[in-house]
Formats: C-alpha cells, structure tokens, sequence
C-alpha cells in the first residue's frame, strides 16, 4: 500500500470535533428541564453523555486511527456475527429492553447498549470487504445483486422486529451507497428503488408504529395531542426561534412540551434557541463533512478503503439528512438520532469509532 503521507485530513478532524462540541453544548441546554425533573441535578444527561458517549468514543475513536483499516477486512464477519447476536438478544428475556414500544436496547450488568447502533458501523464495514473482495462480479445480477439483497433484507428483518423504521432507512440507504460506489448497474439500483416501494407499503400497511408515522406525516393536524403532538411541537419550536433564535439557554419548548428534546428532536431545540442561522450553520458543517469524507473515498489506494470511506461519510450524511428533514416535517418522524449532536451514548461512540477509521484512511488517501 502505496502511503502518501503519514497526516490525517485535519479538516475533517476540526469538523468532527466542532460538531461534537456543539452537540454537547446542545444536550446541555436541551436536557436541563428533563434532568432536574427525573434527577434532581441539571446536568446528569451532559455528564452521562461524556461518561457513556465521549469518553468510550474517544478512547474507540483513537483506536481506530492507528490501527491500519485494511486489518479490519478479514474481521469483517466476526464484527457483523457478533453485532447480529446483540441484535437477537434484544428479545431474549432479562436482556433485552424497550421504550415507548420499541426494544432496541440490551443490558449487561451496568451497560446498556443499542445494537442497532453497532450494526450501523459492522454492517459497513462487511459490505466494503465483500464488494472488494468481489471486484468486478459485484456488478453481476446472481454474484452482486442477489446475495446484495439476501444480506441487507437479513438485517431488515432484525431491525424491522424491533421495530426501528429510522435505522432500517439508515442502513438501506447507506447499502445502496456502497453499491453505487462498487459499481452498481442503474437497472439493479432500479429494481432495488421499486422493491424498496412496496416494502415501504408493506410497512404501512402491517406494522400500525409505521403507519401512525406517515399519518402523522400526511396529517399533523387531526390528532395534535396524540400522534401529532411531537411534529407540531417541533415545528412550533423551530419558527419560534425565527433567524437568530431566542438565545442558548432561552428556549422554552424543551420545558415538558417537546418529546424527546435532547435526543430525536434536538434540532428543534437549535431552531428555538440559535435560529435559522444557527441551523444553516450546522447544515454547513455536514456539508463540509460529507465533501471532505467523500474526498477521502475518491483517493484512498484500494477498493476496499474507498467503498469504507464512502459508506462512513454516506452513513453519517444520510442519518443528519433524515433526522433534519423529519423534524422539519419533510419526512415522517423516524427517532434516530442527529449525528454527534443528540444525546445517546452508543450513538455517539459508535459514530466516533467510526470517524477514527475514516480519518486512519485519510492517511493513505492520494487526496
């Protein structure tokens, strides 16, 4: 492997770490309320994002820079195997555990951990090998498509029980991303667009947690106390704050009103307090992101790293895209997470292991 030079792409890093910043200055703000009602203590959702979030993500993160990515390539399948028996064990008794009528999570011991979120990082990482290892018959219908499809709908189906609709769309999309860049026919990318539909349909038609999402979307009026509430507290939430926001701190949604102000609708809570600037701004940083890691892909010296480098950037990118435009109304609500800004440990950490493999592969990338 030919090494341009020893240094990672420093913008990505000072990117990476504004955004972190700022998300910790978000959950702070965004939590206060929920954390003095439940623990007597303003601060204990920041302090358990530096316990469970930061500090694991870093020590991972840092891991994962020196530790040369073209390792991680035969350790593909015990990765995804070990993630998938975390998966299963969501439903196994004494294990697993849920909230709001979903189990995504499993407890060991004092841990607490979200799959799902693994299966994020794992599954990219089997894929970019496989399709290196592939090459050329990657593009093939019975060598690339059908095992393609066999993988991502075995994955589906784990996430698809739990259920969390958001995480199958992040992986789906992430999926296809890795296939483009392995060098995807447009008919096979057709065919997957058009089954993607009727699953789409049939989720709606037979999981009623799919279905009060898009009603919720097509219809945030009829019930704005039930179904409707978050969206239209999100919404109130973000024209209140208008183009420079209320002020940090100052918001007044995140007080019993909007759900979940910390996690899933953080950004509600950057419209109110930062407004439309403040919103523009982050949007900016992601670009940047999205270019920069994209940019590591195109150089990087072998396949493999640049199916790795586009799925990390892609996986990031199309998570903020969806949390974004769901809280913005532009999509139904999903409840994943804002990248590096929303609270959750495992979400955090895993993302952050995740921009430590993409800035070890910008040390080798020709760009």
């Amino acid at each position: 492997m030919r090494v341009k030079n020893s240094q990672p792409d420093y913008i990505l890093l000072a990117v990476i770490g504004i955004l972190v910043v700022f998300g910790l200055i978000m959950v702070s703000s965004a939590s206060i309320g929920q954390s003095q009602e439940k623990f007597h203590e303003s601060y204990y959702y920041l302090k358990s994002q530096l316990l469970k979030g930061l500090l694991p993500g870093l020590l991972l993160g840092v891991i994962a820079y020196f530790f040369p990515y073209r390792y991680l390539k035969p350790l593909a399948l015990p990765l995804l195997a070990i993630t998938v028996i975390g998966l299963i064990m969501v439903f196994i008794p004494g294990f697993g555990t849920g909230h709001g009528g979903a189990k995504r999570w499993i407890i060991l011991g004092p841990v607490v951990l979200q799959p799902t979120e693994f299966l994020k990082l794992s599954f990219i990482i089997y894929l970019s090998a496989w399709f290196a290892g592939k090459g050329k018959a990657g593009k093939d219908f019975s060598e690339g498509l059908v095992p393609f499809l066999i993988m991502v709908s075995a994955v589906a189906f784990l996430v698809i029980l739990e259920p969390d609709i958001g995480t199958l769309g992040v992986i789906g999309f992430t999926s296809l991303i890795i296939y483009f860049l392995a060098g995807a026919r447009i008919s096979h990318l057709g065919l997957i667009g058009f089954g993607s539909v009727i699953l789409f349909y049939l989720l709606t038609k037979f999981y009623s947690h799919a279905a009060n999402r898009l009603q919720v979307f097509l219809h945030p009026e009829l019930d704005p106390r039930g179904i409707g509430y978050q969206i239209n507290q999100a919404v109130l939430a973000l024209g209140s704050g208008g183009i420079f926001g209320l002020g940090l701190g100052q918001g007044v949604q995140k007080f019993k009103y909007l759900p979940e102000p910390a996690s899933d609708s953080i950004l509600a809570v950057i419209g109110e307090e930062l407004g439309f600037i403040g919103i523009m701004a982050l949007l900016l940083l992601f670009m940047i992101f999205t270019f920069r890691g994209f940019k590591i892909a195109q150089g990087a010296p072998d396949d493999f790293g640049r199916l790795l480098a586009g799925g990390l950037t892609g996986w990031i990118t199309v998570q903020a895209l969806i949390n974004m435009a769901a809280i913005c109304g532009l999509i139904p609500l999903t409840g994943i997470t804002l990248p590096f800004i929303s609270l959750g440990g495992s979400s955090l950490a895993i993302s952050l292991t995740g921009m430590g493999i993409l800035l070890n592969i910008s040390k080798y990338s020709k760009s």
